[in-house]
């Protein structure tokens, strides 16, 4: 079981820097897989909506009517001057039960629309979505949804344009994006108990696969077959285990 729940900190680990944003809806993905029975994959599943999810900050990208959950972590995306980024913080099982920033994805002149451009440099339109009270952890309310217009160099990186308009960020060991101009105070990627994100869903659209963009769908094929892979390598231990003992 233990290396099934690690899976998103090893991912993050050996992906450096890629998977920080995201590394908890994998993290999301191993708790369900490890769970699973072959005769009742149906009845766990159920569960598992029921059970919960976890609490943490979610990056989007636009892809110019449509927000798109990120296909890699902000400490490598690369926005070009124009664009938009969103982070989003909420209760979800999974990148297709996150909620988006609850911002038009279009909205780069609302928010640079005044920030002229220069050369040598590159704006980024930046949409910080706190979430709601049903979001947060016990003993904290999110503070109110905002946007800004990041001005930095050619080569930034979406968690460079972050860090150039919201500090403090906070982040954990396996560089997993914990908190936003200090929100929340503790905690990073928090398994919750129950459905506490039952106010989310109407604050957020749809889910991600209803865009028109085929890479807004959640994790890739890549980290599928990885997941598959980690359980076929914890099955053949236990057989091993049990072949020795026996």
């Amino acid at each position: 079981m233990a290396p099934l729940l690690t899976l998103g900190a090893a991912l993050a680990v050996l992906g450096g820097a890629a998977g920080a944003a995201q590394a908890a809806s994998v993290q999301a993905m191993s708790a369900q897989a490890a769970s699973v029975q072959p005769m009742s994959v149906q009845a766990t599943s159920a569960q598992a909506a029921a059970s919960g999810g976890y609490r943490y900050w979610s990056f989007w990208e636009s892809d110019g009517d449509e927000w798109t959950y990120a296909t890699q972590g902000p400490a490598t995306a690369r926005p070009a001057d124009g664009d938009v980024i969103g982070f989003r913080f909420s209760v979800s099982e999974d990148s297709q039960d996150s909620a988006k920033p609850r911002r038009a994805a279009d909205s780069f002149d609302a928010v640079c629309g005044r920030t002229p451009a220069e050369d040598g440099a590159k704006r980024i339109a930046v949409v910080i979505d706190p979430g709601t009270p049903a979001d947060a952890p016990d003993g904290e309310q999110p503070p109110a949804l905002r946007t800004a217009c990041a001005r930095t160099g050619t080569d930034a990186t979406a968690a460079d344009a972050l860090a150039s308009v919201a500090k403090p960020l906070r982040y954990n060991s396996t560089a997993l994006l914990c908190a936003i101009s200090g929100y929340p105070k503790s905690g990073c990627g928090d398994q919750v108990s129950g459905r506490e994100d039952a106010g989310t869903s109407a604050a957020s659209p749809t889910a991600v696969t209803s865009t028109d963009d085929d890479s807004g769908g959640g994790p890739s094929a890549g980290l599928l077959v990885g997941l598959a892979a980690v359980l076929a390598l914890g099955a053949a231990g236990v057989w091993q285990a049990r072949r020795r003992r026996g």
